[in-house]
């Protein structure tokens, strides 16, 4: 690898895996991008982030596996991004008292963690109780160990909300892939 006028240049690689099968299917091939365009959006030009790219590595490799619901390791992607990048969310303390918290109801967007019932909810989201132990569940377990994970589709929707609130307000691009799947499966 040697730097040219502006990028670097790579003289030999050696391909270990093309992900080649996720150009059979519109899922893979979209949530694959929308990983990539993640990366992208959440980190600067060469900037080193090893175990950032180590996770899109092993969720690559997850999703073309098809060890886990597609659905529920973009979310835990998402997650990892986040922590990755230093937008991690706090589940484990109030993020306004500092007290210890097991659960919570109420997830603040503009401190990123969860409000203990004490202290007053202001520019956040609320959530239920389940909603908020499956967030805090994905950010301590790594990818791989996802697979017990079970959501219904209402649960997989308010993650979404918050994940897709939090990564919007937190980059100043916003990834545009998952509109674009999301576009093709309402019609």
């Amino acid at each position: 690898m040697y730097k040219g006028k502006g990028l670097f240049n790579l003289s030999e690689a050696q391909l270990i895996d093309s992900f080649q099968d996720f150009l059979t299917n519109l899922d893979t091939l979209t949530y694959g991008s929308y990983f990539c365009e993640l990366i992208d959006i959440s980190t600067e030009e060469k900037e080193s982030n090893i175990g950032l790219f180590q996770e899109l590595v092993k969720s690559l490799f997850l999703m073309k596996n098809k060890v886990l619901d597609i659905e529920i390791l973009a979310r835990a992607f998402e997650v990892k991004v986040l922590k990755y990048t230093g937008y991690a969310l706090n589940f484990n303390h109030c993020i306004e008292c500092g007290r210890k918290i097991e659960t919570s109801n109420y997830i603040s967007l503009q401190s990123l963690g969860g409000i203990c019932n004490y202290c007053n909810k202001i520019n956040g989201i609320g959530v239920t109780y389940a909603t908020y132990n499956i967030l805090k569940y994905i950010h301590e377990s790594p990818l791989e160990e996802l697979y017990r994970l079970s959501l219904d589709k209402e649960t997989k929707k308010d993650i979404y909300k918050i994940l897709n609130t939090i990564i919007n307000q937190n980059y100043l691009k916003k990834p545009k892939s998952l509109q674009i799947l999301n576009y093709i499966k309402e019609e």
